[in-house]
């Protein structure tokens, strides 16, 4: 167990027990006892026919038992949210049920369709959780960015009110990089609502730790500007230490290595009395044990202070709220439960025997295991004070701005789709100031090369306070930096996850607070992949937000096959939850840009993959319909997946889709061909996954409209059908089905190169030439 406690505040002794003390520990216990009883009852009591583990971690529940009790029972308010560790849900449903938040049917239910979810879940389970968790290390994280959130909302818009975010987080955690990604983002310094408490148990899924470092967890910790609170003894190894012998006994048990110390828990009084001696100081430890009754003395080894009412009260007391702190408390896995301090006790299930000795213990009745307090009982009426106190204003969400559909610009020239995400957001404060007010920008240190620069130097930069921009007067600088609590843009460092977790958050609040935000995220398109998990989970927890992948494609040629997006199509229309659009022109850009707005912060509402490119391309050949209605018709096609953007005469020979930055070698091609008598439509497709479920609504699979792919693909214009893209070539081969016509894919299906564009479509075969034998082979 040998730990330095440097840059660390350990609570002075225990004071003597109180009332409330003794109500706290009944509660704790009762908490212990349901916790592991909602997974026994999922494992041993519900029937289970396909013989599959349900599974459960009661240990790792136990061990949170404590800290869990006296942060709800003492310490939360009504503005604060808590990230409760994956494996100690049913703590929290536990909690939740004593405090009246949820009703004894669902106790039973764990893991069950329908019943209480594996991890905490804001969406899914029936009583309130603050933050969705599950995905290790991100639901660490989370009320980090949701501390962002709030601020915003609170000093912008207003209404979201104070609180502290707590994370509830497993050692084991610490081992992700996006943990220590947040953590060391200079921006989190200064938000002094975030409060971590590490369950410093010592244990990971198969061992226990050999060696988990904790000065060092200590050092990144202060180091990151952290205050770092340790609470490491409980009041009786405290009061031992005092005792003659106690320094020695104090430095036996930090100088050991973890693993010992963990034995040491799964010792009776007469093997401790042989084992704990030992060292250069061994007779003084000896002689201090042997004063010791053996209930004393087993009590002795486990007294830690995360498992410890008062210790854990004196380090939340000492918590300095003008930066963010992190409580590391010393825990027993297992605490209290037969399997306690079992280096293989994680996933582990007690026996029907182990859980009847548990019941017996705790003075339950393990045949009516969800006991709750008496009314009139001392502990009922705290309960229910409790619930009293954390009882939530409940707000109706705010309706979102009005988006205009189309703000009536044709652009001319020759432009990118990257471009055209800059200018469509200053259009916007133009258009609908009261909308572009809820749009918050993001970006990992890439907001001038993704042109960006027009809009931040528009809106500003948020920040907490406001910052002198030393370069405001220098005429050569043409990005300003000025932050403010009223900007719009966050800029965060280069770490992805950071962004799609900040990303999730802001397009939470909504159901937070009840006012929404617009969050848009802008990354290099090579980085979605290394995001998309925590992006993911963002969406799964009930966030909505607009993410762009530019540039984008084995169209970044000069870059090379390192920064060439391959999958990125197909992954984004895969992404539940999530609307995937790749334009081809600019004013694809604005449709669908404005079309998602439309769509956000609110009920039912969704999140978006744009993927733009850096292309210039000549914008007439969108050519856009002068006619008013002809041009809504494009624009409604436009923001359903795809519009048939020419027509040749007569009946078609084949039909070309391109998508993205393909489209002008789809139409050079539909030229060249027709030079050789070879009529061809060219359908250009702008989001394949819309297409996807609309194939789907047509088959009676799914609900939702059709009508799309009668006007993309008519049926009395089927055709043999070419598709290409700047992609893995899957992504649109389903499109052949739609009318069950022979079909050819090309796209990209291996790393790229440097060189001319010319050079590498020709390299990977999607360029004019590939795409007129393609259909020429079709004949």
């Amino acid at each position: 167990m040998t730990e330095a406690t440097t840059h660390s505040t350990e609570p002075a002794p225990a004071s003597t027990p109180t009332r409330s003390d003794d109500r706290l520990a009944a509660i704790e216990a009762r908490v212990r006892w349901l916790s592991t009883a909602i997974v026994h009852h999922a494992n041993r009591v519900r029937p289970n026919p396909t013989g599959l583990k349900v599974g459960g971690h009661q240990a790792s529940c136990a061990s949170m038992a404590t800290i869990m009790t006296s942060l709800w029972f003492e310490q939360l308010q009504p503005g604060d949210r808590v990230s409760v560790k994956p494996h100690a849900s049913p703590v929290l449903h536990a909690i939740n049920y004593l405090i009246g938040e949820l009703d004894e049917k669902y106790l039973p239910t764990l893991r069950e369709f329908g019943g209480l979810q594996s991890y905490p879940s804001r969406i899914k389970d029936p009583d309130p959780v603050d933050y969705s968790t599950g995905s290790v290390g991100i639901g660490a994280t989370a009320p980090i960015w949701g501390a962002f959130a709030r601020r915003y909302v609170d000093t912008v818009i207003g209404g979201a009110g104070k609180g502290r975010q707590y994370s509830l987080v497993g050692d084991a955690e610490l081992d992700e990089g996006a943990v220590w990604e947040a953590v060391l983002d200079p921006s989190v310094a200064d938000l002094g609502e975030i409060v971590w408490i590490v369950d410093l148990n010592r244990q990971s899924l198969d061992r226990v730790v050999p060696n988990i470092a904790a000065h060092r967890i200590e050092s990144m910790f202060a180091a990151a500007g952290w205050q770092v609170l340790t609470v490491k003894w409980g009041a009786l190894l405290s009061e031992l230490f005092t005792r003659p012998g106690g320094d020695a006994l104090r430095r036996r048990i930090e100088d050991m290595p973890n693993p010992e110390y963990q034995r040491l828990l799964r010792c009776p009084a007469e093997e401790l009395r042989t084992r704990l001696p030992g060292g250069p100081e061994s007779d003084a430890v000896a002689a201090l044990v042997a004063t010791l009754d053996d209930a004393t003395l087993v009590d002795a080894i486990r007294n830690l202070g995360g498992h410890d009412l008062g210790a854990l009260r004196r380090a939340y007391a000492s918590i300095d709220d003008t930066r963010p702190t992190v409580v590391l408390a010393y825990t027993v896995k297992g605490y209290g439960l037969p399997t306690q301090g079992h280096p293989q006790n994680h996933s582990s299930l007690l026996t029907d025997a182990q859980f009847a000795e548990l019941a017996q213990a705790s003075g339950m009745d393990a045949g009516r295991p969800w006991t709750r307090f008496g009314d009139d009982s001392p502990e009922g009426r705290l309960c229910r004070s409790v619930a009293e106190r954390l009882a939530r204003e409940r707000r109706d969400p705010t309706e979102p701005p009005a988006v205009p559909a189309d703000i009536g610009r044709t652009p001319s020239g020759t432009s990118t789709t990257q471009a055209a995400l800059g200018r469509a957001l200053l259009d916007l404060t133009r258009e609908a100031p009261e909308a572009a007010r809820r749009v918050v920008t993001v970006s990992p240190d890439v907001s001038s090369t993704t042109n960006l620069a027009g809009w931040l130097n528009k809106v500003g930069v948020w920040s907490p306070a406001e910052r002198k921009n030393w370069f405001d007067d220098d005429k050569e600088t043409m990005m300003h930096w000025r932050e403010k609590p009223t900007g719009q843009h966050m800029e965060l460092g280069i770490a992805e996850t950071n962004l799609v977790g900040l990303m999730g958050e802001l397009g939470a609040t909504w159901s937070r607070w009840g006012e929404p935000l617009f969050p848009i995220g802008v990354m290099y398109d090579p980085f979605v992949e290394r995001a998309l998990e925590p992006w993911s989970f963002g969406i799964y927890a009930g966030g909505q937000s607009i993410l762009v992948g530019t540039p984008s494609g084995v169209t970044l040629a000069p870059e090379g096959g390192a920064h060439q997006s391959i999958t990125t199509p197909s992954l984004g229309m895969e992404q539940p939850g999530c609307i995937t659009y790749e334009p081809a022109f600019a004013i694809d850009v604005e449709w669908t840009l404005l079309s998602c707005l439309a769509r956000m912060g609110r009920a039912g509402g969704s999140s978006f993959y744009l993927r733009l490119s850096t292309r210039p391309v000549d914008q007439t050949l969108a050519d856009v319909p002068a006619d008013p209605a002809a041009r809504e018709r494009r624009r409604k096609h436009a923001v359903s997946g795809g519009y048939l953007l020419r027509s040749t005469e007569g009946t078609p020979d084949v039909t070309l889709v391109g998508m993205g930055a393909m489209m002008p070698e789809t139409l050079a091609a539909a030229d060249r061909l027709a030079e050789q008598g070879i009529g061809a439509d060219v359908v250009c497709v702008t989001s394949p996954g819309l297409l996807f479920d609309a194939v789907q609504a047509r088959a009676g699979r799914s609900e939702g409209p059709s009508w799309i792919l009668d006007r993309v693909l008519p049926a009395d214009r089927a055709a043999p059908m070419v598709t290409v893209l700047d992609g893995h070539p899957h992504t649109l081969a389903f499109l052949a089905n739609v009318r069950r016509v022979r079909h050819t894919a090309l796209g990209v299906t291996s790393f790229g190169q440097s060189g001319s564009l010319d050079a590498v479509y020709r390299y990977h075969r999607i360029d004019a030439d590939a795409i007129v034998e393609a259909a020429l082979d079709m004949r």
